[in-house]
């Protein structure tokens, strides 16, 4: 990728494709990236962002307030960390035989994790965990969605990914965010749906969101609730 500027505006220059359409997008992260159409000039290329520097405008300010959304979590008794869509209060208890565990409706967490690791390994307690659950649960709505979709998968893994919430990789790979396992259950099968349908096409041109409509007539309802409300998804 090649950083780029128009005025005041940054961006990240992606390879050309063979659409005829420039893609602009706003990432997670407030990045704005810039797909031309295979051999357009880096001068072409500005000149497009140039004409489209109002709508950029506008999508940065709704990033912007979007990611107001975003919380910053203490680690102290009673403070609130999602699991599939639910909020669930924090137990820091001495004397655990296990890490952290979620327990008559409340994440019990070892005391001595946060006295020993600090808030560093607490985070990473909570990773783990939802890695663990979460590589059970993704692989089971991956076996539900797989021939729905029409597509085979040949691993599936769990991780940090940051400001991604999957990919799909090109040896029949998937990868999710262990933070898709705060998001409600819909909302993770909708990730899961747009990760296989990535096997048929790379892209998001209409021909991809069409195979996402086949299995998941409702997907642009999903696909909105992730966008309002993904920054929340963290510890």
């Amino acid at each position: 990728m090649n950083a780029r500027r128009v005025r005041d505006i940054e961006y990240q220059l992606l390879p050309g494709s063979p659409r005829k359409t420039t893609d602009i997008v706003i990432e997670r992260s407030g990045v704005v990236t810039v797909r031309p159409p295979a051999g357009y000039t880096p001068e072409q290329v500005d000149a497009v962002v140039e004409s489209k520097r109002m709508w950029i405008y506008r999508n940065l300010a709704e990033w912007k307030d979007l990611n107001a959304s975003a919380v910053a979590r203490e680690w102290v008794n009673g403070e609130t960390f999602l699991y599939l869509g639910r909020a669930y209060r924090l137990s820091l208890v001495s004397g655990l035989d296990c890490t952290l565990q979620l327990k008559e409706g409340r994440f019990c967490l070892s005391r001595e994790v946060i006295e020993q690791g600090g808030t560093d390994a607490a985070r990473q307690a909570f990773e783990a965990y939802f890695s663990d659950k979460g590589l059970q649960r993704l692989r089971e709505r991956v076996a539900w969605f797989a021939p729905k979709v029409g597509v085979k998968v040949s691993s599936i893994k769990v991780k940090g990914m940051g400001y991604r919430w999957a990919s799909c990789g090109k040896s029949g790979t998937l990868n999710f965010h262990w933070k898709c396992m705060m998001a409600p259950p819909k909302i993770i099968d909708y990730i899961v749906v747009h990760e296989l349908c990535h096997f048929h096409h790379r892209d998001h041109s209409d021909a991809f969101w069409n195979e996402v409509d086949k299995v998941m007539p409702d997907y642009r309802e999903r696909k909105e609730w992730l966008r309002k409300h993904g920054a929340s998804l963290d510890v």
